[in-house]
């Protein structure tokens, strides 16, 4: 077996590239050397595996390594990405990898006929936006309410799109959540990117080992002969850690910071953080992928105890004085440029108005945790008094107008005429018979814009053409006016008289404006 590797280099394609080495049944793994440095240390650290490794220099853009990456391999997978907070320093490299790089991959498979490879894509959680209380959970079918300015999850989105409406014969998209790697805590005291995460935001962690073995037992149980459009392929699904990796915002810290006898609330005032625009959710649907391939070993708190283990030097952390610590290691991040308070104090009303709902509401975050309520410590926003644990283990759902769960092959056109019809538009397509799920669809939103797709992007994978699958721009607060979907998880962090209209220029600089009335 051949199997092409984008992202090698990266937090889960580094340890997913170990673990596949080390399977007799692979005879060659190639990837690319985009990040030369990296890869080639990489390569240098497996040397006994040499005979079975191929390096082929280029991006996921390049087209003629790619076609190279991909003619006579079996499987190709797609981990390549460029994540936050690189993305947000680097847009242009975001927009290579995460959009233009998906159509270059496509269309190299594309191009062998029936000699395809199987395309495994590696999409993120980040394509659901923001979420509170109100919406704990999401699974596969939510609607897709990238975070404005978030560039990684809009050019993520833009590229799982070109997937799933490409024509490549077997895929399928597996969108990652919030992922815990080796170097996680390092990574995260270099940029005001932590500042980002809500306190109060669900997310559902799994390690970078969890997902590896997940990937390996996929080509294991596809080797044998076991998976099939009926099960897998062709399917969207959510990569999560399931229950024991639930954890909101300031949970996530507090694991963290236990290794030096630390909490959040010692390293963090109540408004150092956004309030809303964040990306994040509990999985409903993360036992789908469990069952088919048993792959949730590791737990957040076990993930952490297994960093202080192989890393000691963490518990000296315990004898330095909490107030200094928090000086030297966080204080120092609020003037990056990456950080909300930066942005208030430089006066980018735009990114305050899309994480705070502006600098007036920013300066009334309180000061003091007495006056700052938790999820984890039992209070909803308003401070009322709330059983968390149930919460966290009650699995909700978003109002969709159609049955998720029911049989496939039982969709019906009128199943489709009532989902567009919810979302402010019409499908055209008149010929749709039911069960053709992968049928390309003529649809038309509200504001006129016709659009194809089949119905397994639109109404399984959530996908509805808006003006972020056109312009680096973001109008929600439009969009839920007419369309129910967006509404029904916009206006848990959003009033309904918010109007405005989100944009980067051509230098990705943030604005915003008043919509047209």
């Amino acid at each position: 077996m051949k199997v092409a590797l984008i992202g090698a280099s990266g937090h889960m394609g580094s340890v997913l590239f170990d673990t596949l080495l080390k399977e007799d049944y692979i005879d060659e793994i190639r990837v690319l050397r985009f990040h030369k440095k990296e890869t080639n240390k990489l390569i240098k650290k497996h040397q006994q595996f040499s005979v079975k490794i191929t390096a082929i220099d280029g991006s996921i853009a390049d087209e003629e390594a790619v076609k190279k990456l991909v003619d006579g391999v079996d499987y190709v997978l797609n981990l390549g990405a460029i994540i936050p907070p690189h993305s947000d320093h680097d847009p242009k490299g975001a927009i290579e990898s995460n959009e233009i790089g998906p159509k270059v991959l496509c269309k190299a498979i594309e191009s062998l006929g029936e000699k395809q490879p199987k395309l495994i894509h590696i999409s993120t959680v980040a394509l659901f936006g923001d979420r509170n209380e109100n919406h704990l959970f999401g699974r596969i079918g939510d609607p897709l309410l990238v975070s404005v300015f978030d560039i990684y999850a809009l050019t993520k989105m833009r590229g799982e799109f070109t997937v799933l409406e490409s024509n490549v014969k077997q895929w399928t998209v597996l969108r990652q959540t919030a992922m815990l790697y080796e170097q996680l805590l390092m990574a995260n005291i270099s940029d005001g990117l932590m500042f980002h995460t809500c306190f109060n935001s669900p997310l559902e962690w799994v390690t970078a080992k969890d997902s590896a073995i997940l990937i390996r037992n996929i080509l294991r149980r596809d080797r044998a002969g076991e998976l099939n459009e009926e099960n897998f392929w062709k399917h969207c699904f959510n990569i999560g850690g399931g229950p024991k990796g639930r954890a909101t915002g300031s949970e996530t810290f507090d694991l963290g910071f236990k290794m030096i006898g630390a909490s959040t609330k010692q390293f963090f005032d109540p408004n150092y953080n956004a309030t809303r625009n964040f990306h994040g959710v509990f999985y409903s649907d993360s036992n789908q992928l469990e069952e088919l391939f048993h792959f949730q070993e590791d737990s957040i708190a076990g993930f952490w105890d297994d960093v202080l283990n192989r890393h000691k030097y963490f518990k000296l952390g315990k004898i330095v004085p909490k107030k200094l610590l928090k000086q030297i290691i966080i204080k120092r991040l609020l003037r990056n440029d990456n950080a909300p308070r930066y942005w208030y104090k430089h006066h980018d009303e735009a990114r305050m108005l899309a994480t705070f709902k502006g600098s007036k509401a920013y300066e009334a975050i309180p000061k003091k945790w007495d006056n700052f309520y938790l999820l984890s410590d039992g209070k909803d926003f308003h401070g009322h008094d709330i059983d968390y644990e149930q919460l966290k283990n009650t699995v909700t759902y978003v109002k969709n107008p159609v049955d998720l769960d029911k049989p496939r092959q039982d969709l019906s056109i009128k199943d489709l005429e009532n989902y567009a019809s919810y979302r402010g538009g019409k499908l055209l397509s008149k010929d749709y018979k039911n069960g053709e799920i992968y049928k390309k669809l003529k649809w038309v939103n509200h504001d006129g814009v016709e659009f194809i797709a089949s119905a397994h992007t639109v109404i399984y994978c959530g996908h509805w053409h808006n003006v972020s699958y056109e312009k680096y721009a973001w109008d929600f607060d439009r969009q839920a006016k007419f369309d129910k979907l967006v509404a029904e998880v916009w206006y848990d962090a959003h009033d309904q008289d918010e109007d405005r209209y989100y944009w980067y220029d051509e230098e990705f600089k943030a604005h915003y404006k008043p919509l047209e009335q």
